[in-house]
């Protein structure tokens, strides 16, 4: 970074520090820019949001998700020779040497290996082409529908590309899993060195773990073309925030500064708790005549303090139904609108199972 951009930066962070809240959005010099409610995909703040870029390194945030999805913890992984010496930054793989895939999700994530991603790449896949393909099937999956993968790793691919906006899809959907969210969290690692007096002890390069509350991830990038890129996350207060910088010199400081704009502007609304009774409806021929309806899922959303009115959750049920009816069925949806617009479906499942009722049921029913 020149003397002028560490100078700007310098002055955005004082003004930050005095004025303690930009009104809008705060002001920020990267080509990229996004911060997002991971648990209602809302967006709060964007830039060029969906200007398709390189990633750099940030990549392997898919490739762990991938990982996790399709392999075990505890895998022994052999690793492979064109594994062994992959350009870019490294654990230092050797062929043949064993590890398990935990510690190789470990290597990938806080020390960014290259050799990692294509030792995970090769065992879930037959070839990296087809691990990249699986990394695409799961980018449409999440909706990540302006996003194409060619290798595990970033180094840069002219078809190898993603957006602000699909980053935060992907990262937002990889912090479900606790697995995921546990590795991309941890500031220190130690794993094996076979054929070496000490073991590889590895310090994660996201700065944002020790310098700011609440951080909870997620993966640093860099290469001459793509720039340096932050995909970053911290939760207050049960307010999750991911936020993402592509091409940004002074990565850390407008992360932080995009991340405190949320916290300082949002707060975590909840609006549906799993499990939750939310109506109930009549039931012809059955052994009870109502049966209880509650939500497949919690649901919240990021909203300032005049914000509420904006929401309306609409619930979408029959007027009866007959029996019999099984728990955990679907029977019908509670649909969430923010501002008109259609942000959430959550399906609303029956609380337990409802019998047919039988003759002496009928009976006993008219003779009560």
């Amino acid at each position: 970074m020149n003397i002028f951009k560490k100078l700007l930066v310098s002055i955005l962070i004082l003004m930050y520090t005095c004025i303690g809240v930009f009104a809008d959005a705060p002001p920020v010099m990267s080509k990229s820019a996004i911060l997002m409610d991971a648990n209602s995909s809302r967006v709060l703040f964007e830039k060029n949001a969906h200007q398709r870029l390189p990633m750099a390194s940030t990549t392997k945030i898919m490739t762990a998700i991938v990982a996790l999805e399709n392999g075990g913890l505890k895998d022994i992984v052999v690793i492979p020779p064109e594994a062994s010496g992959v350009e870019g930054s490294s654990i230092w793989l050797s062929p043949e040497e064993e590890h398990t895939l935990e510690d190789l999700l470990y290597g990938l994530m806080l020390r960014s290996g290259n050799d990692a991603a294509v030792a995970i790449a090769l065992h879930i896949c037959d070839s990296v082409e087809d691990f990249a393909e699986l990394m695409n099937k799961t980018a449409k999956k999440i909706g990540a529908t302006n996003t194409n993968f060619t290798n595990p790793h970033g180094l840069h691919d002219d078809n190898h590309y993603t957006t602000a906006y699909d980053l935060t899809l992907i990262t937002s959907y990889g912090l479900k899993n606790p697995i995921f969210e546990e590795i991309v969290s941890t500031q220190h690692k130690t794993i094996g060195w076979p054929g070496n007096e000490w073991d590889r002890a590895m310090r994660n390069k996201n700065k944002l773990l020790w310098q700011y509350e609440g951080a909870n991830g997620v993966k640093t990038g860099y290469t001459r073309i793509a720039g340096r890129c932050l995909v970053s996350s911290a939760i207050r207060e049960e307010l999750q925030l991911v936020a993402v910088v592509l091409n940004c010199g002074p990565m850390f400081e407008e992360s932080m500064l995009i991340l405190d704009y949320g916290f300082n502007n949002y707060k975590s609304e909840k609006l549906l708790h799993s499990n939750q009774v939310t109506d109930s409806i009549p039931i012809k021929n059955g052994k009870t005549e109502m049966v209880n309806l509650v939500s497949a899922e919690g649901f919240s959303i990021a909203l300032k303090e005049d914000e509420a009115e904006k929401v309306k959750i609409e619930i979408d049920i029959p007027e009866i139904v007959n029996a019999p009816v099984t728990k955990g069925e679907q029977a019908g949806v509670a649909r969430i609108f923010f501002e008109n617009q259609l942000v959430k479906e959550v399906p609303l499942l029956y609380q337990e199972t409802v019998a047919k009722q039988s003759i002496w049921d009928y009976l006993r029913r008219l003779l009560n």
